[in-house]
């Protein structure tokens, strides 16, 4: 029995597996997987639970639910962000926060030259990964119809035309976390205020 590669085909095909292959796999075998496939529920359902639990608390939270304003933070970046940094006040603008979550690329100056590296990868690796999850649903998920009613429709068709699609990402990830301290700072939600230059701020 062939099953694709992901553990959602995988959790969809093991009953079949445990079913039907009794003469492939031996007794203890079988046993060994039914135990696994049990913990792997069960984990499942402790999972599920937490994040329920999270939601819950991230809408009775007046600084989560403005973060849940910004495309592609749901709960679990927002309460994790507010857990991390309050309201941002530790930090004097967006970009130290974006630094902060590693997002920012290293500077090497050469002279009169200003070289821009990889990002640094340093400060909350769990943050910071949360936000380049942030970017891939709004990439991905929410998709360019919805790029214009967040104000980042040119913006990621402009970056998308000179980065690849794993840089891409990292810059809007970063560009995401400076509007989630935007948001946390000025203590308004965000939404997309159109102008000339199609520019999208905290309102």
């Amino acid at each position: 029995m062939l099953i694709r590669q992901g553990l959602r085909f995988l959790r969809l095909g093991l009953p079949g597996i445990l079913a039907t292959q009794t003469d492939v796999l031996s007794p203890r075998m079988l046993r060994v997987i039914e135990d696994l496939a049990g913990d792997w529920r069960n984990l499942d359902a402790r999972i599920e639970g937490i994040t329920s639990e999270i939601e819950t608390l991230a809408r009775q939270d007046r600084h989560c639910e403005r973060l849940m304003t910004v495309p592609g933070i749901g709960p679990i970046i927002s309460s994790a962000t507010v857990a991390a940094i309050g309201t941002g006040e530790v930090f004097s603008k967006g970009r130290d926060f974006g630094a902060w979550l590693g997002l920012v690329p290293k500077q090497i100056s050469t002279g009169d030259r200003t070289i821009l590296g990889s990002i640094s990868k340093r400060g909350n690796r769990y943050l910071r990964a949360l936000f380049v999850q942030a970017a891939w649903v709004v990439l991905v998920k929410v998709g360019p119809e919805h790029w214009e009613r967040y104000g980042l429709k040119s913006w990621i068709e402009a970056a998308k035309r000179r980065l690849h699609h794993n840089v891409l990402a990292i810059a809007l990830a970063n560009k995401l976390a400076r509007i989630a301290w935007a948001v946390l700072n000025k203590g308004r939600a965000f939404e997309c205020v159109k102008t000339d230059a199609m520019a999208s701020r905290p309102a």
